[in-house]
Formats: C-alpha cells, sequence, structure tokens
C-alpha cells in the first residue's frame, strides 16, 4: 500500500472513532438531561422505601412513586330507588350527625370525604370506580332497619344500577365500619362477593364458615377514634412522659366474655402494680366519660389491645394518640396499609394463647430507649388513622385513594354482559348497554 493511502487510511480510523465517542458523549448527556428535565417536571421524587424511613409524605404523588389518578363516581341519593332508607332509616329520620360518632363513623366520614374529593367525577362513563353511599351499620342500631329490610333494600339498590350489572360489581365500593363486615348485608355472598369492600375486620371465619375479607380485592380501613385526640392542633389529652406513667400496661375494655381478655382481667387482679385493667362502667352515674378514658390509657407504656367480638380492635390506634406502644392480642388481626408501613416498628404482636406472667416479664424486659424509638416512629404514621382532607399532607383519605388506585382494572366484565365485533356490550337479549332498563336481573 502507498505511504499516502496509509496515511488516509488511519486518519479515516481516527475520524470514525472520534465521532464513536462524541456519538457516545452526546447520547449520554441526552439521557441524563431528559431525565433531569423529566424529575424537575414531575413533582413525583422516587418513593422512600418503608424500611428506611416510616413516613410517607402522601400529595399528589404518593409512597408508590407514581401520579395518583383516579375517577371516582360517588352516587346521590335521590339517584337510585332505595338509597335513601339505607342512609337514613324507612322513615328518614337519622341524620349524618348521629351516625358519624363511633365504630360507625367511618360510613359517613368516608362518603363526606369523596363528596368533595379532587378525583370525584359527575360522568359515569369516565368513571374508574363507583362508590355506594350507606350508613347502614348505623341505621340498624338506631332501629331505621331490620335485617330482614337491610337485605331486601341493597338488593333492590344494586338492580337499579347499570354499571353495577356492567362489570358484576367489580369496580363498586362498599364501607362495612363495624366487626360484622359485610354480613350485615345477609345476602351479600350472591351479590357484592365481587366488589371492593372497606372495612377495620379481616378474617371472621372463627365466627362464621366464610369470611368477607379478601385480600385481593378489599380494603382495611383504620377505626374511627375520637375528633377530639386526632386534632393536630391540640388533642385534648396529652401523652405522659414514660417516666410519669404509673403501669407497665393497661387493658381498658369489657370482658364481653371473651377468653384473652377474661385472662387480662385475672391477671391485673394478679399483678396491680403492674396491669391496670379497672372494671369499666360504660352506664349510670360512674360511666367512664372519653377524657377520662384517653386519661387512663395514657398512663401506660403499653397498651393491650385484644379481640372482642371481632378481630379488630380500635384500642390499637387509640393507643398512637397517647403515645402508648400497642400490644395486639389478636391473632386473626388484618392491619390497614401493609404496603407502606412496617408495624414492627411500631406496635408488638403476642400469641394471645401465651397471656400471662410471661408476657407482663417480657414487656418489663424492654429498654425505655426502645419504647421511645416505637414511640417516635408511631408519631409519623398514625397521620394515617385520621380521616381528614386530601388537602392535608397525610391521612387514612390518602391511604385508601392509594389503595383504590391499585384496584383500578383496564377492563370489567360479568357473567351477563358479552360484547360484539364492533365493541358494543350488550346483555343475553344483545340489547345495547345505552338501552338496559332498571330493575335488572341479579346473579
Amino acid at each position: 500500500m502507498p505511504p499516502q493511502h496509509h496515511h488516509h487510511h488511519n486518519t479515516s480510523l481516527l475520524c470514525t472513532r472520534t465521532h464513536q465517542i462524541l456519538y457516545l458523549l452526546l447520547v449520554s448527556a441526552t439521557f441524563f438531561l431528559t431525565r433531569l428535565i423529566d424529575r424537575s417536571a414531575s413533582p413525583c421524587s422516587p418513593p422512600p422505601s418503608p424500611s428506611s424511613d416510616l413516613f410517607l409524605r402522601f400529595s399528589s404523588c404518593g409512597g408508590h412513586g407514581y401520579r395518583l389518578s383516579l375517577k371516582l363516581y360517588v352516587y346521590e341519593e335521590d339517584e337510585i330507588d332505595g338509597l335513601r332508607p339505607l342512609l337514613y332509616g324507612r322513615d328518614g329520620k337519622i341524620t349524618p350527625e348521629d351516625c358519624v360518632k363511633g365504630q360507625w363513623g367511618t360510613q359517613v366520614k368516608i362518603h363526606k370525604l369523596l363528596l368533595k374529593s379532587r378525583f370525584r367525577t359527575k360522568n359515569k362513563e369516565e368513571a374508574d370506580l363507583f362508590f355506594v353511599p350507606t350508613y347502614v351499620k348505623c341505621v340498624r342500631m338506631m332501629g331505621g332497619l331490620n335485617d330482614k329490610e337491610i337485605n331486601q333494600t341493597y338488593v333492590k339498590v344494586l338492580s337499579q344500577m347499570p354499571y353495577f350489572r356492567l362489570s358484576g360489581g367489580r369496580n363498586h365500593i362498599f364501607v362495612f365500619p363495624s366487626g360484622a363486615g359485610a354480613h350485615l348485608f345477609r345476602s351479600w355472598a350472591t351479590y357484592i362477593n365481587r366488589s371492593i369492600i372497606l372495612t377495620p375486620e379481616g378474617d371472621r371465619t372463627d365466627k362464621r364458615d366464610t369470611s368477607t375479607f379478601n385480600t385481593w380485592k378489599d380494603i382495611i380501613i383504620p377505626g374511627n377514634v375520637d375528633d377530639a385526640m386526632t386534632s393536630q392542633r391540640s388533642a385534648f389529652v396529652q401523652p405522659l412522659p414514660l417516666r410519669q406513667r404509673k403501669y407497665l400496661a393497661n387493658f381498658l375494655g369489657r370482658a364481653q366474655s371473651k377468653v384473652g381478655r377474661l385472662r387480662l382481667i385475672e391477671l391485673a387482679k394478679q399483678f396491680p402494680d403492674k396491669l391496670e385493667s379497672p372494671e369499666l362502667q360504660l352506664k349510670g352515674p360512674d360511666k367512664l366519660g372519653r377524657k377520662e378514658y384517653f386519661e387512663h390509657l395514657r398512663n401506660a407504656k403499653f397498651c393491650l389491645a385484644p379481640r372482642g367480638e371481632s378481630s379488630w380492635t380500635l384500642r390499637f390506634y387509640e393507643a398512637f394518640f397517647v403515645e402508648c406502644v400497642p400490644v395486639i392480642l389478636s391473632d386473626q388481626v388484618e392491619l390497614p396499609f401493609q404496603n407502606v408501613i412496617d408495624y414492627r416498628k411500631v406496635s408488638i404482636k403476642w400469641p394471645s394463647t401465651r397471656i400471662g406472667p410471661e408476657m407482663l416479664d417480657y414487656l418489663e424486659s424492654i429498654p425505655d430507649e426502645f419504647i421511645e424509638q416505637m414511640i417516635s416512629h408511631g408519631r409519623k404514621i398514625r397521620c394515617l388513622w385520621v380521616y381528614d382532607s386530601e388537602l392535608e399532607p397525610c391521612s387514612a383519605t390518602h391511604g385508601i385513594l392509594w389503595e383504590l388506585q391499585r384496584k383500578v382494572r383496564y377492563f370489567h366484565q360479568s357473567t351477563e354482559t358479552f360484547w360484539l365485533h364492533n365493541r358494543s356490550i350488550v346483555n343475553r337479549e344483545l340489547t345495547e348497554f345505552s338501552h338496559w332498563r332498571p330493575p335488572m336481573p341479579l346473579p
């Protein structure tokens, strides 16, 4: 090869190499710039790992690192024949104010919060999920409807809802706020066994043949803690410093003839200086007031939370607001928002079959600095027990919306829906969805 050709060959090789390097640099720079612009344009930062820090700041971007995009339709009380009695009783005399108290209160609170939600849509066509408001636990307890009427009214309501029929109930949300869960609606297994149920109650197979709770589709919600304690400005009973607390542990509740509770009451008689378990008067002149209840609760390092009629227990949630470490003595309990909370950092779960002196010895062996750490973690996550506006940085509303987001499906079908080549949805008579007329036959 002549010398000049050799030189030219080297130069072209050099050029190619330089081009390749420049090209790679350009691609890398573009990639990093794009990432940077994306990051600054999107308010979502990567989710904190729950193991590194319990506190999750929920905003328009939540703990899952992607945007919350959800369209929720809330049924109006006059829109469906039968909905009013499920809200206000057969005579329409029960008010939301009657129902917002106590463990039933979440039915009212969630309804009111979703009515104000920025994710609410008035257009059924675009809705991802449909919320069915009822205050039925309260209505039943106050004599507004009996069990048979509740059952008939639910069935009547569901047969008036074309969108319920369309999805087989899969995108419809119901709240059942008590230990009975959806069993309050006797025929739940026939009609709403595919719907999303919000309930504080998990497994009920110890009481009935079937549990209404299904991990795959249902959502555990926090119990309804007294508003005066969850107020961010100033709770009406303040926590005590650890060294000022008189007892190692306490159990404040009725025996209800439950084995675990009876054992605790016996244990308190054996070790009255360590375990406080007063006989609670819930009626009459010696009735324990709300304020006195929380003043008792704050006077121990550990608040014992055994099961009652069912596995969930309000004491677990209340303990966080007096900064007492909850000890769960309910083996089948299900806890809310387990995808963002590591419960080992804020509570203890002890076998209910081992309630006895050994449990007190164990609790006594835990150094105060460990207890302080658990209390400090608990302060960060207790906002998730508060039924507050989604405009707050953290609340039960955020937790529920994020859980609902995970339940959204692009496509729904039921045993009574069919579709044709032009994508139209029809029923067995091949009638198009837009022409369906209530009442619709239910399974």
